[in-house]
């Protein structure tokens, strides 16, 4: 404990050297993590109706898919994904699995979220509208789902930092994202530890920011009926 210098653990000089190369993986990562999100919200309120529907054709499939998605690491589904499939004849660029794979995973959280939100409004409103001569689908989208996404940012907000995160997990199927520019640079200057916490700053900023988008988003619906 005597000999410790903080250098040795952080070297300044050569974070704010390796910033600029490392900050161009930021890209990649916010392409993973937002198209995971755009996709997952899609496919998940699908999922969420499915689940939700009476029809045990739409209701079972809906129930396995986000059982399996949420009980299995998504570095094990971007394994199969890259390594795994082309052994039947179908490949993938490691970009393109990313995208695929983190929109698959992301989409059975975010069913769960739709339809815990969609659950919570008042049966008394869909009658009502049922009764006004609202079609299902008419109701749902003037109705439920603007009532139903105010309940929902929260935690949609934490699948959305928790995408940021998980998105440094591309960099084992040699995706050039944030992470994978770090490991680069700390392999090259042989100091990892200096790469590691200069990219955990940069994770911990974009989550400040993300956060920040929750807020205000958070805001604007309060006030929606």
């Amino acid at each position: 404990m005597g000999n410790f210098q903080p250098e040795n653990l952080f070297d300044a000089d050569l974070a704010i050297r390796s910033f600029p190369y490392v900050i161009q993986g930021l890209g990649l990562t916010m392409l993973i993590s937002v198209v995971g999100m755009i996709v997952g919200l899609i496919l998940g309120l699908f999922l969420a109706l499915g689940r939700m529907s009476k029809v045990k054709m739409l209701r079972w499939p809906a129930r396995l898919y986000i059982s399996f998605m949420r009980g299995t690491p998504i570095l094990v589904f971007l394994y199969i994904l890259y390594f795994g499939l082309p052994m039947a004849g179908i490949e993938f660029s490691a970009i393109t699995a990313a995208l695929i794979g983190f929109s698959l995973n992301s989409a059975a959280y975010m069913a769960e979220i739709q339809r815990s939100a969609l659950s919570s409004i008042e049966k008394g409103q869909w009658e009502a509208s049922t009764a006004l001569g609202m079609s299902y689908w008419r109701t749902m989208k003037e109705v439920i789902l603007p009532q139903a996404t105010r309940i929902a940012i929260p935690p949609l907000s934490n699948v959305m930092l928790d995408l940021i995160k998980a998105s440094s997990l591309a960099a084992v199927i040699t995706v050039p994202e944030l992470l994978h520019h770090a490991q680069r640079v700390g392999g090259r200057e042989f100091d990892f530890m200096t790469l590691y916490i200069l990219v955990a700053f940069i994770y911990w900023g974009v989550c400040v920011a993300v956060s920040f988008i929750q807020e205000l988003l958070e805001k604007r619906y309060y006030y929606v009926n």
